[in-house]
């Protein structure tokens, strides 16, 4: 089941201090239920901070496309909506971390998802006597919002532009804007599998929710609104975590 906010792990917009716009020396791990918005966040803190944004969906997707023997060994785990293995989730994880671009730090988006990565990730760290903090953010949505974004995604192969046909839909119904291709909805995108995937991430990241709740590295944020409006809650719950962690 999906944990109620806590009043005080809400974070409202405000005025973000000054320090909390500078590069952070650290691990942001972005947390939130598929759709939340990670990646788009992700995105913008990544130009911002000027630290490299990790997605392991785009990674598993970049694998799979390339039927490389991890995409092999993954695709009908990913077109089941199941989570792929600790084991080879850490595995493609640890080679990324192991790249110059995260020396001062990264925002990694969907790892971990299970209490066994967030203490291989701890333990990883300390075994590379990496010394910066970590940062844990949820973004937090209904499900019925979440829903709605996600089966409403279509996706142009060509020029890789994403529509939503509730929220963004394209000017001709089924084609894009840009290029004019027909657009596709992902396999993992339908209501079914969306559903099946709320529920296992749900009951998979509560312990690891709590695992960095008890180390006072975790804040959760709203989700709604401009996509300016949710960074710069993030900035503020950031900016938070760094005062406690100092």
């Amino acid at each position: 089941m999906e944990s109620p906010m806590h009043p005080a792990q809400m974070v409202s917009v405000r005025p973000v201090r000054k320090t909390a716009a500078k590069p952070p020396v650290g691990m942001v791990l972005l947390f939130g239920l598929p759709g939340a918005g990670k990646g788009t966040q992700a995105k913008e803190l990544s130009k911002m901070w000027g630290v490299p944004h990790i997605s392991t969906g785009d990674l598993l997707r970049i694998n799979v496309a390339h039927m490389t023997p991890l995409g092999r060994a993954v695709k009908n785990i990913m077109d089941r909506g199941e989570l792929v293995p600790d084991s080879l989730m850490k595995e493609m994880v640890e080679a990324r971390l192991q790249k110059s671009d995260t020396a001062r730090g990264c925002i990694l988006d969907g790892f971990p998802r299970t209490l066994d990565q967030a203490s291989w990730l701890i333990e990883r760290l300390t075994t590379l006597r990496v010394s910066f903090p970590i940062f844990a953010v949820r973004i937090h949505l209904s499900r019925n919002q979440l829903l709605r974004r996600i089966t409403g995604r279509r996706h142009c192969s060509l020029c890789q532009t994403t529509f939503n046909i509730y929220e963004n839909p394209p000017k001709r119904e089924g084609f894009c804007d840009l290029d004019n291709t027909a657009l596709s909805q992902r396999p993992d995108d339908t209501e079914a599998i969306v559903k099946k995937r709320f529920e296992l991430d749900a009951a998979l990241t509560a312990p690891v929710i709590e695992y960095f709740r008890t180390r006072t590295q975790f804040i959760e944020v709203a989700g709604d609104g401009p996509v300016g409006s949710i960074t710069a809650r993030i900035l503020a719950a950031v900016d938070r975590l760094s005062l406690v962690q100092a």
